[in-house]
């Protein structure tokens, strides 16, 4: 399984793309495009993928993600019988000419699709947001249309509202190749942590022997890829506590674990808590 290359076009009377996206679930696969993708939830809830992280999203999640960052949006439990619909804006860094962002008035948009590499939260005004990009999206008008992107783009650069997804490490240089292994990889971990993972396999992805993955993947990570795996399986099961009413079983082979004392016991150690003691905590606040 490796992360699949998006083909994006724009037509010939626009420069970038406006959609809107509305789903039973969102079951996008992991996948990453040369774009800028801007990405606001309008419902829905479950995992957001970017990288080689994994949060939950709710209804008003807004990011903005940078070329060939790796991504997905997954609807997951049971209480989701709301659709899911989002607003997605997809461009390129030069779609209004190679030096337009680099002119001083741009400064500050320059500097916000930089840090977009990294993958952007934006965390508050969300009112004024979803009304600014609910307008994008109906706006028929091309030039108008590019007039309130660059809008969106400006106000996104001055707020101080926002968190990296995935800071980028200063000290581990990471080759394009590199880069490209771990995308694959990460796309093999996301499609499959639920079920069996297998280090062999991730290894093959990477065209690499076990031994060499291994190397590898903890130098660019600083994780082995056993605890990346088992990171994501106690996340999920995390979410499963708290939004379905799965008994603690069933949570446990849902999120990839074969064998349920080992699953409270991987809990317990990372999560401080036992899984029950997890979901009545959190039931008692709410």
């Amino acid at each position: 399984m490796k992360a699949s290359l998006e083909s994006l076009s724009a037509s010939s009377l626009n420069s970038f793309l406006v959609r809107g996206f509305e789903e039973k679930k969102f079951s996008a696969p992991y996948h990453l495009h040369p774009e800028l993708e801007l990405t606001l939830i309008l419902s829905g809830s479950g995992k957001r993928y970017v990288g080689s992280k994994m949060n939950d999203f709710y209804s008003g999640d807004f990011v903005l993600l940078g070329s060939n960052l790796p991504h997905c949006w997954k609807t997951e439990g049971e209480r989701n019988a709301e659709k899911s619909s989002s607003i997605v804006v997809q461009f390129q860094k030069d779609f209004l000419g190679d030096c337009f962002f680099e002119k001083p008035e741009m400064k500050p948009v320059l500097q916000l699709l930089t840090k977009s590499d990294s993958g952007i939260k934006f965390t508050g005004d969300g009112s004024l947001f979803k009304n600014k990009m609910q307008g994008l999206h109906d706006e028929q008008n091309s030039f108008k249309r590019l007039i309130l992107l660059l809008d969106i783009l400006h106000h996104l650069s001055i707020s101080k509202k926002y968190e990296l997804i995935e800071k980028k490490k200063s000290n581990t240089v990471i080759s394009v190749g590199e880069q490209q292994r771990l995308h694959w990889v990460m796309a093999y971990i996301v499609e499959n942590f639920k079920k069996e993972v297998s280090l062999s396999k991730a290894a093959a992805i990477a065209s690499m022997t076990s031994p060499a993955f291994c190397k590898y993947f903890k130098r660019i990570t600083r994780k082995t890829f056993i605890e990346t795996v088992t990171d994501y399986r106690i996340d999920y099961a995390a979410q499963l506590l708290i939004n379905t009413s799965y008994s603690i079983s069933q949570i446990s082979f849902d999120s990839g674990f074969n064998d349920l004392s080992h699953f409270h016991k991987t809990f317990k150690e990372r999560m401080q808590l036992s899984p029950l003691c997890y979901r009545n905590i959190f039931l008692q606040m709410v």
